[in-house]
């Protein structure tokens, strides 16, 4: 398919596209997790506190973009299949900091293996790679600046200037 034809007026939308590739990575993603026993979101946790471990449960939800509400839970589930510990901070009770177990630290090594596989079974090439993360942070932090500015009240760019593109 020629990429600047779209067969249909979903793929004309930058919103269809980011869904049906968020899609299609997770199911690139499935066998790898399902032989590690994690779910996508548990993974996410997982590379986190493998790249740095004993975060804030705070921290660790603004890195993966993710609520206190669905963060939660989750980690509970973790740490009762063993992956992680939750302890109060001693120097601010306020504060649950998340440590990796011995089996958690295992298997987030073997979870920092799997992008590489992604990208050698998705076939994209480090430049394409690149420069598609390069396009998607600057697109996540214009939908943040948006959003942060329709919650502050002001105005950000209405239905109307948006509409056609997204």
């Amino acid at each position: 398919m020629d990429s600047s034809s779209p067969t249909s007026p979903a793929e004309a939308l930058i919103c269809f596209n980011l869904y049906a590739a968020s899609h299609g990575f997770i199911r690139l993603y499935a066998p790898y997790l399902d032989r590690l026993s994690l779910t996508y979101p548990q993974f996410l946790v997982l590379l986190s506190l493998h790249q740095r471990d004993g975060q804030g449960v705070g921290e660790l939800g603004t890195a993966l973009g993710m609520e206190s509400n669905t963060l939660s839970p989750l980690l509970k589930r973790m740490q009762a299949a063993g992956l992680l510990q939750r302890l109060r901070s001693t120097e601010d009770e306020r504060r649950v900091v998340i440590t990796l177990t011995e089996t958690g630290r295992a298997r987030a090594a073997e979870a920092a293996k799997v992008p590489g596989c992604i990208a050698r079974d998705s076939g994209i090439g480090e430049e394409d790679y690149l420069n598609t993360l390069r396009v998607l942070r600057r697109l996540r932090g214009q939908i943040a600046k948006v959003a942060e500015q329709t919650a502050e009240g002001r105005d950000g760019p209405g239905p109307a200037a948006s509409q056609a593109r997204a």
